[in-house]
């Protein structure tokens, strides 16, 4: 890797060409429409209403700020990984009238399809990076949501890891496998500060030593090849990141560091999310503004699908750990939105707005913080700050825009699974397979090229005209069958409640309440009310019925009513953070 690489993540200073936005009555109207509704579900609560001024950001007016210029020199291709190179002629696919999309007679194509960006890619020349996925800081998990008296499973790939807080609040990672008999970790419990495995009681502490084994004669000494394999993590503005290689020591200029969430006054709104697909298919949905106004139309006023139109981009930076520019609207003058992709997978869009009566400057960040865990599978870390917010926003509980982001993901999931198995399926690059516009997928375009520089060095990866296939079979985690052993899975312990889901990443509640600390304690006060309301409701039900006066009469069953209602309140908001969003118009 290059010696000059440094991690941290800034805004781009302002010049004649970009500079930040002066933000005017008009201006409201002129934004794009965009993420911001993962987490807003209207513009007005996110931003201030000053005089007659209205600054408005909408999820797409979010997108990352350019790339730093990282040196890129030409690395040789190593030769251990095999790695299928399509770079012939297309086979010829036939739609009514239109042919072979790659022949010289469509000329018509290239103005609106992306092609080469560069005189090597038209030669076909692949350019090889210097790379290997373990060198890398994976987004873990949120600070505020690891719990802390219980372990948790996580994996990075294909790796499984058990992150836990020890006696001090320090976090450890081990591999999740007890050396013993290759039981996970995760599933134990912590004693004391140690990590206990439950199936013999070994247990674990510190760097990984073995300080427990009940099983031992007393006069025995623990062996020392008994210990766990670490991993080192550390924690960064609110998120654990972990350091996967077992060779390279970790390197801390690689950590990234995000300028804008340092700011003072800068607040934010962070979910977590597990979802059933690829991270390459999550990253690529992410990057891609011009789905919004059409799969998320109305889910807030900021997505209308008449406001779907061709968008213009500017790629102004490639390097082997990325890519950066600008975006927006096609007849936007400069280009506002800034984008920034960074290896492994982080993805940020920022955006600078100045009030146009007091000069004030305002930061606002869309960031996306991606973990491949596993094929078909992908974790998703959602942070949306900004340096000014509205009072408006603190009306509104952590939870709504909790499940309101999880509402757009559900939007999006039945086109992104369905994505990820044919290209499992197809066995061939994505140029092979995607119609990209120039003016609707410039950047899924720039990451499937990148991947093309680096993916030899991942477990597997889809490019724009390499692939390298999974070498290990998918691993897939089946819930227990059986009665009781599916209460059992739903316990508590597990990380369930009662026997309200069986474990299930097409679940709203398994993929983001049982991770997020907030969500789970609310969806457990709520069942508290409920079954509080239902109880009382019941009682003044039979009191009304024993009553002798007409007058305790009504009131009994006045009081019986609105306990129902409380009922039914409680019942919708725990449905409300349980409950897949289904669209109205598909026929079940």
């Amino acid at each position: 890797m290059s010696k000059n690489f440094v991690a941290r993540i800034s805004t781009p200073s302002p010049t004649s060409k970009q500079r930040p936005t002066t933000v005017s009555p008009s201006f409201l109207f002129s934004l794009p429409h965009g993420y911001l509704l993962l987490c807003v579900p209207s513009l007005h609560l996110l931003l201030q209403q000053s005089n007659h001024t209205i600054m408005a950001l909408s999820l797409r007016s979010l997108f990352f700020s350019p790339l730093l210029k990282i040196p890129s020199p030409k690395l040789t291709p190593p030769t251990t990984n095999v790695i299928i190179s399509l770079n012939k002629t297309p086979k010829s696919r036939k739609c009514h009238a239109v042919t072979d999309r790659s022949s010289t007679s469509t000329v018509g194509d290239h103005k609106v399809l992306v092609g080469p960006a560069s005189a090597e890619e038209r030669r076909g020349e692949r350019q090889v990076a210097d790379y290997d996925w373990t060198e890398e800081w994976y987004p873990l998990y949120l600070t505020k949501d690891v719990p802390d008296d219980a372990p948790l499973g996580l994996t990075v790939f294909d790796q499984q890891i058990v992150l836990y807080k020890d006696g001090n609040g320090e976090l450890r990672c081990y591999q999740d496998r007890c050396p013993h008999r290759l039981a996970k970790l995760s599933e134990g419990q912590l004693i004391d500060g140690r990590l206990e495995c439950l199936y013999h009681g070994w247990q674990f502490e510190g760097e990984g030593k073995c300080v427990k084994i009940p099983q031992l004669p007393a006069d025995a000494k623990i062996p020392r090849s008994a210990c766990v394999r670490t991993y080192e993590v550390k924690e960064s503005q609110g998120v654990v990141w972990v350091w996967m290689s077992q060779k390279t020591p970790p390197n801390p200029d690689k950590l990234p560091w995000f300028e804008n969430f340092a700011r003072p006054g800068f607040q934010d709104v962070s979910t977590i999310h597990e979802l059933p697909y690829d991270h390459s298919i999550l990253l690529e949905n992410l990057m891609d503004p011009a789905h919004i106004p059409i799969s998320h139309d109305r889910t807030d006023w900021t997505a209308k699908r008449e406001d779907a139109q061709p968008l213009g981009f500017e790629v102004t930076e490639r390097t082997d750990r990325g890519f950066a520019g600008r975006w927006g609207k096609e007849k936007d003058e400069p280009l506002p939105n800034f984008l920034r992709f960074e290896a492994p997978c982080v993805l940020q869009n920022n955006r600078e707005l100045v009030d146009s009566k007091t000069g004030e400057k305002h930061y606002f960040t869309g960031l996306f913080l991606c973990r491949p865990t596993g094929q078909g599978k992908s974790m998703l870390i959602v942070r949306f700050g900004a340096t000014k917010r509205s009072p408006l926003a603190k009306l509104f509980p952590k939870w709504y825009f909790h499940q309101n982001a999880s509402k757009v993901f559900e939007q999006d999931m039945g086109f992104l699974s369905s994505q990820n198995e044919v290209l499992m399926k197809e066995k061939v690059p994505t140029k092979e397979l995607y119609l990209n516009l120039r003016s609707s997928d410039t950047w899924v375009a720039e990451y499937r090229k990148w991947m093309d520089k680096v993916g030899h060095g991942m477990p597997y990866h889809f490019g724009h005209s390499t692939i390298s296939l999974p070498k290990v079979p998918a691993v897939v985690e089946h819930a227990p069958a059986g009665l009781v052993a599916g209460v059992s899975a739903s316990s508590p312990a597990k990380g369930a409640i009662g026997t309200m889901h069986a474990p299930n990443l097409a679940n709203r509640y398994f993929r983001h309440v049982i991770h997020c600390k907030g969500c789970s304690s609310v969806i457990k006060a709520f069942s508290t009310w409920k079954n509080s309301l239902s109880v009382v409701a019941a009682a003044l039900t039979v009191l009304a019925i024993l009553a002798s006066g007409r007058q305790w009469k009504a009131f009994c069953l006045a009081s019986a009513s609105l306990c129902l209602a409380g009922v039914y309140a409680c019942s919708t908001a725990i449905a409300t953070n349980t409950t897949n969003f289904i669209r109205t118009h598909r026929r079940l």
